[in-house]
C-alpha cells in the first residue's frame, strides 16, 4: 500500500466544535429571513448528519424548505464556519499532524476526499497547516458528486491508484473504500454510530493508531 485517502470531518478535524455554532447561526439566520420556522435541532441531530453532502444534510434536516433556501443555507454555513475558523473554533485531534508527517517521510502519497464543500476543506487544511501534505483534496463541492463513492472513484481513477487505503469515520467512507477496492480504516474517534465501521478491515481508536497498522 502506498496511498492514502482521508475522509476530513471526524477522520482530520474534530469537527463538532465548529459545526455545532456554525449551524446553529445558519439556523437563525433562516428565521431571521422568514426561510424556516421550526423545532431547535438537539446536538445529536447535528452530529449524525456530519459527512453527508451538503444537498443530503438540508434534505435530511430541512426538507420542506425550497431550493432557494437550501442554497442561502450552504453559503450561511460556509460563512459562519470560515469565520468560526478565524475565532479560534475547531481542532485537529491529537496527534494528526505528526502522523501526517511520518506518513509523508515514509514515502506515502495523501489525498483528502471529503462531501464537504472546496471552500471549507481547503481553508480549514491552510489554516490548520495541514494543506502542504497532501498531494490532492478532492470534494464533492468542487466536483458535484452525489456520493462519497463516485468522489472516491474520481480521485482514484485521476490519480492511478491502484493499492490504497481509505481511511474515514462514517458508513459511506467504508462503503467507498471497499467499492474502489481499497484497504479501509476505519475511525472510531469520529461520528460514527454503533455498527458503521463494522466492514472496515481495522478500526484504530487514535489516529496515530494508522502508522502501527501501516507499520505492522
Amino acid at each position: 500500500m502506498d496511498t492514502i485517502i482521508f475522509d476530513f470531518d471526524g477522520t482530520l478535524f474534530q469537527t463538532e466544535k465548529l459545526v455545532i455554532p456554525s449551524f446553529e447561526k445558519t439556523f437563525a439566520r433562516l428565521q431571521a429571513e422568514g426561510y424556516y420556522i421550526g423545532k431547535k435541532f438537539s446536538e445529536e441531530e447535528l452530529l449524525s448528519v456530519i459527512g453527508k453532502t451538503l444537498e443530503d444534510i438540508w434534505q435530511t434536516l430541512l426538507p420542506h424548505l425550497s431550493l432557494e433556501a437550501h442554497k442561502k443555507a450552504n453559503d450561511y454555513m460556509l460563512h459562519y464556519e470560515i469565520e468560526g475558523v478565524s475565532e479560534g473554533y475547531g481542532a485537529l485531534y491529537p496527534q494528526v499532524i505528526e502522523t501526517l508527517l511520518q506518513l509523508k517521510n515514509q514515502g506515502y502519497r495523501l489525498f483528502v476526499a471529503s462531501n464537504g464543500l472546496e471552500t471549507y476543506i481547503k481553508e480549514l487544511a491552510k489554516a490548520f497547516r495541514i494543506d502542504h501534505y497532501f498531494e490532492a483534496m478532492y470534494s464533492a463541492g468542487e466536483f458535484e458528486t452525489k456520493s462519497k463513492n463516485d468522489l472516491v472513484k474520481k480521485l482514484v481513477q485521476d490519480y492511478s491508484i491502484e493499492n490504497g487505503v481509505m481511511v474515514g469515520d462514517r458508513q459511506s467512507d467504508v462503503e467507498a473504500g471497499k467499492t474502489n477496492k481499497l484497504f479501509v480504516i476505519g475511525c472510531d474517534f469520529g461520528f460514527s454510530s454503533k455498527d458503521e465501521l463494522k466492514n472496515a478491515d481495522v478500526v484504530i481508536q487514535s489516529f496515530d493508531q494508522i502508522l502501527a497498522v501501516l507499520n505492522g
